[in-house]
């Protein structure tokens, strides 16, 4: 069965079907290899430094192997396996990286945040409305307050999502790109994603929801293996929490194992569809079933 999704213009941007459609395509027709590469990942989390950096390397090789059979240049995991090695330390910097982007960004978020409460608590002082009588006032001036702090609250939300959504991508050119750094793959993202944010926001929303029936079940299972083991817990507490602690730890891990290359897969569809519209790649799929 083939699956086109090619369009008469080579530059025309796949619709949100088709990028989760040809995520999951890819997701079940290498489900095994890609599961027990995740799984691998999620071991190596363990690992303190290193660990996490084979983490990053391996989440981003099943990207590069999806993004293979988009292109139709397939590659073995072995191959990938060696180029993702050969950049665990940029990997390892990445992670850093985008460690110190993040906390710059929540102390500028709180000190925005301040400002903010500064200059609304001088306005509503000057509205006569005091913060300490709001709840009891139910009046015009405490209905501004809570109106004006919904819209706050929202806003600080969106310019969150969105600042998520320029940084999707920042593991996958690293994974697949020539003459690529950890500060070349974080520029790489955030060019690629230039006014699509919003597009890959819907795209991530629907694979969200995909998953997450499966994520209530495991969540399920995790809360009641405890349950399951309490009266063992209670008579020798140190062996069976211990045992409980593993099994949740597999549980989590094998789920996991499921989840990620499914959003692996998503991030290499977006990727392709992105360096299509931007760079010409062309938007034709393999044209024999993935």
């Amino acid at each position: 069965m083939s699956y086109n999704i090619g369009s008469p213009s080579p530059i025309q941007p796949l619709s949100l079907g088709n990028v989760v459609s040809a995520g999951l395509r890819l997701y079940r027709s290498h489900l095994k290899d890609y599961f027990l590469l995740a799984l691998k990942a999620y071991v190596w989390l363990l690992v303190p430094f290193y660990g996490w950096a084979k983490f990053y390397a391996l989440s981003a090789l099943i990207s590069r192997l999806a993004f293979g059979e988009l292109v139709n240049q397939p590659e073995s995991i072995s191959s990938g396996q060696r180029f993702v090695n050969s950049r665990l330390w940029q990997f390892f910097i990445t992670i850093l990286l985008m460690f110190l982007l993040i906390v710059g960004i929540y102390i500028g978020a709180v000190i925005l945040a301040v400002i903010l409460a500064v200059i609304l608590g001088l306005i509503f002082y000057l509205l006569g409305v005091p913060f300490g009588g709001i709840a009891q006032q139910g009046d015009t001036g405490a209905v501004l307050i809570t109106v004006v702090s919904l819209i706050i609250i929202i806003a600080f939300l969106i310019a969150f999502l969105w600042l998520l959504m320029r940084f999707f991508l920042v593991d996958v050119p690293l994974a697949i790109e020539d003459n690529i750094d950890a500060r070349s793959t974080i520029a790489r993202s955030r060019e690629l994603t230039q006014g699509y944010v919003w597009r890959i926001l819907f795209i991530s929303l629907v694979a969200f929801l995909i998953t997450l029936p499966f994520q209530i079940v495991v969540q399920i299972i995790t809360t009641i293996i405890p349950l399951i083991f309490a009266p063992l817990v209670e008579q020798n507490s140190l062996v069976f929490s211990t045992i409980v602690f593993l099994l949740n730890l597999a549980v989590s891990f094998a789920s996991g194992a499921v989840v990620l290359p499914f959003w692996q897969a998503i991030k290499a569809v977006i990727y392709y569809d992105l360096r299509s519209r931007r760079e010409g790649l062309g938007l034709r799929l393999r044209d024999h079933e993935i």
